[in-house]
């Protein structure tokens, strides 16, 4: 086991390399110049170049990367040019809002996505089995953001239930919340539905009806264990992605998280910032796959040797 987790963190440090390196060099490429936009149209051409020689932009691009890698490696993301302070500060001020509305995304996910999952898997050609894995699809075809814009137009503009925009607690983090976790309900639904039609054509299965054990308890302490270990994992990948989606969403309900922040940093070309939010969604995305990684070694050995 130790060196399947060695392997497995030599490789995440090479892909955080390639993965800072490729930011660097896109960032680099998006047209505009940020001096000129932080100082406006009216400013000189003298007071332009001494504010982009401040941000260290006047330097050729070989400089600035090391300089970028050096300051990454001391944890020093920079300075924010449109906050005035330090990214890390700008980023840990929205940072938690962000993560309450991923948690909260994948409790519904999965509070939904398991149930359905289960009920589908015990009778799959019955109507309502259908039924259920129509909506499915319909959900991972549907994009979150036309999804949270019905939402929208029925529970805040039509019933007045929710608020429609902002950050006020629970309540305006449910609509953004149910739009980003629609797709994870969908694949967490058929996951569990394909497993546990596997389980319950084992022989064990078999054998517990066979002793006359009630049908909740064959379903709840015979055959769910088994078919979570691929749920699971698959919810630990989609969470990553989840991240990704909440940038439009966020930016929908104007809710005050690292997605809306991430579009703002764009419009002003704030290289630090940008470089920053990006990491952070990099970096949990990796952890998140790193952490699968370990716990599929856990739950599978043979994993662990290939």
């Amino acid at each position: 086991m130790g060196a399947y987790i060695t392997r497995r963190s030599l490789y995440l440090i090479l892909q955080v390399f390639v993965l800072l390196t490729l930011m660097f060099i896109l960032f680099r490429l998006v047209p505009g110049d940020p001096a000129a936009l932080i100082l406006g149209g009216n400013a000189s051409q003298e007071e332009i170049d001494r504010l982009r020689h401040a941000m260290g932009l006047d330097q050729s691009i070989g400089v600035q990367y090391a300089e970028y890698l050096g300051h990454l490696i001391k944890g020093d993301l920079g300075q924010s040019i449109s906050y005035n302070m330090p990214v890390l500060q700008v980023i840990a001020d929205r940072i938690w809002p962000t993560l309450k509305l991923m948690l909260l995304s994948i409790v519904i996910a999965v509070t939904v996505g398991i149930p359905a999952g289960v009920v589908s898997g015990l009778k799959p050609r019955a109507a309502g089995s259908r039924a259920l894995m129509l909506v499915w699809i319909g959900f991972l075809a549907v994009p979150n953001f036309w999804l949270g814009l019905l939402l929208v137009q029925l529970f805040a503009v039509k019933l007045n239930w929710l608020p429609a925009i902002g950050y006020g607690g629970l309540l305006a983090m449910i609509m953004p919340a149910a739009a980003i976790s629609a797709r994870l309900i969908a694949l967490i639904a058929r996951m569990t539905r394909t497993a546990m039609m596997e389980v319950l054509s084992e022989d064990f299965i078999r054998t517990a009806e066979a002793k006359g054990l009630s049908t909740v308890s064959i379903i709840f302490k015979h055959a769910l264990r088994p078919a979570l270990p691929p749920v699971m994992t698959m919810i630990g990948l989609q969470a990553g992605y989840l991240l990704g989606g909440s940038v439009v969403i966020e930016n929908l309900f104007s809710y005050p998280g690292m997605g809306q922040l991430l579009l703002s940093a764009q419009s002003m070309r704030d290289y630090s910032l940008m470089q920053g939010i990006t990491i952070f969604f990099v970096g949990s995305f990796l952890i998140i796959n790193f952490a699968v990684d370990l716990l599929y070694g856990r739950i599978d050995p043979r994993i662990r040797y290939q």
